[in-house]
């Protein structure tokens, strides 16, 4: 018990010290990492980088890399053209597309990282360009992801249904894809309204505007104070104001903006980034290294500072910390939580408490590990009927993949490395701030909604 306290213990004081030092916490929870395995798990160096997320660093890097070429080539700009054409030019409903073509991709089997990882940096060049702050368009992005998430058909969706199976627990893969969706669509229209969604009915894409783009981290989805000097958490800094953004009329983009031949290829490179992620479960971060190699060798002068600008102090925060939890997990702490709370005689009390473990963690490290970890915790529960299995399964899915909002998780991470660069330490303050609201709030309300109401 002493050395699960400790590693608990060393968890909350990375995140102190960051937070009033200038200690970057991605080298602080390596250090951690270093510190408590050696230490008290027994752990050597191999051990400690077993735990490294070598995957998660590909996909971070490999996806920025990639639309960083893209953004150089023009077929950011030529994406942002062709969707807004679709939509009619109505800028109010464009998070919205973005919301259901990334819970499409999800629901058909694209993994979570993967779907917010070809969505995200397509979405956030919305932002720049029509005045939409990087927090509503991201948030949406994620929660889309976690819609999508649930389906029958889906990654979480199948983990889910098959430790419901394994362990002989009654189940509703239909109910709980449905309750999933549609709890990420009320949240998605909280976030839209609360973060300046307000401000974009009416507005069209061919009206010529030259504003600061919002940061999103005040109510109304306009800057709330001055930028952070990003040296807290070890983020880049950023200047004090926001980058100044011009549209242009829809008929000049249109003479501008044609498919050319390195565009051409690099929307195919996505189109199979997609395929692969789908139907081959191809990874994406090497994928995008795949396109990114291709689309240097085709276009060498579009991959001129891309390198540079990969989210480098975003991988080292996200790795460094999903790095010590690895550790937390090798020393079996995060099981003693589990065990910990299936010793507590009010079975209600009990789950509300395992729908929170599962939140928390899950903003943190895996919310598939989570998923298959926690499920069969609940079955002391669940077997002498007091707590309604169905109901407890959805509560534990929604509280533990809505928080992935959280910028430690790969999809928030994901979104704050394709944020606007000067607006990058806002959006991963903001992001913070809704994933820490998100793994109290989620849980209370889904215990409320599914699990108080099926106690027997």
């Amino acid at each position: 018990m002493a050395d699960h306290l400790i590693a608990i213990g060393a968890l909350v004081l990375i995140f102190t010290i960051s937070t009033f030092t200038s200690v970057h916490m991605g080298a602080l929870a390596l250090v951690a990492a270093f510190a408590v395995g050696s230490a008290v798990a027994g752990e050597n160096a191999d051990d400690v980088f077993g735990g490294f997320p070598g995957d998660l660093f590909v996909v971070l890097v490999g996806v920025t890399f990639l639309f960083a070429i893209a953004k150089n080539n023009g077929t950011i700009d030529w994406l942002v053209h062709a969707a807004t054409r679709a939509v009619r030019g109505r800028i109010a409903l464009i998070p919205w597309v973005m919301f259901l073509i990334t819970a499409a991709l999800t629901a058909v089997g694209a993994v979570v990282p993967a779907a917010v990882g070809v969505i995200a940096p397509i979405g956030m060049s919305f932002c720049a360009r029509y005045r939409i702050s990087p927090l509503l368009m991201g948030l949406l992005v994620i929660n889309g992801a976690s819609a999508g998430g649930f389906s029958p058909a889906s990654v979480f969706g199948s983990i889910t249904n098959g430790v419901v199976e394994r362990n002989d627990l009654p189940g509703n893969p239909g109910l709980l894809f449905l309750m999933s969706f549609l709890f990420n669509v009320a949240l998605s229209v909280v976030a839209y309204f609360m973060f300046g969604g307000r401000h974009l009915i009416g507005r069209r894409a061919s009206d010529t505007v030259e504003e600061e783009v919002p940061d999103g981290t005040g109510p109304d989805g306009g800057a709330s104070g001055p930028a952070p000097t990003g040296a807290r958490h070890g983020r880049p800094s950023a200047p004090a104001h926001a980058a100044t953004a011009t549209v242009a009329p829809a008929t000049t983009e249109a003479l501008e903006l044609r498919l050319d031949r390195p565009r051409a290829l690099t929307l195919i490179g996505l189109l199979g980034m997609v395929a692969g992620a789908l139907f081959l479960d191809y990874n994406v971060g090497l994928m995008a290294f795949t396109v990114v190699a291709v689309l240097t060798l085709v276009d060498p002068d579009a991959s001129q500072g891309a390198v540079d600008r990969c989210a480098w102090s975003t991988v080292l925060l996200v790795c460094g910390v999903v790095t010590f939890v690895g550790v937390m997990e090798r020393m079996g702490t995060i099981d003693w939580l589990g065990d910990s709370v299936a010793k507590i005689d009010s079975p209600l009390l009990g789950a509300l408490l395992i729908c929170l473990i599962g939140a928390v963690v899950s903003a943190f490290a895996s919310t598939t590990g989570i998923l298959g970890a926690l499920i069969p915790l609940a079955v002391p529960f669940l077997m002498d009927g007091q707590v309604g299995a169905v109901g407890l399964i959805i509560a534990l899915a929604v509280s533990s993949s809505v928080v992935d909002s959280s910028p430690l998780s790969t999809s928030g991470a994901l979104v704050t490395a394709n944020a606007p660069e000067e607006l990058r330490p806002q959006v991963f303050g903001a992001l913070m701030k809704w994933g820490m609201s998100m793994a109290l709030i989620a849980p209370l309300a889904t215990w409320a909604l599914f699990v108080v109401p099926g106690q027997g």
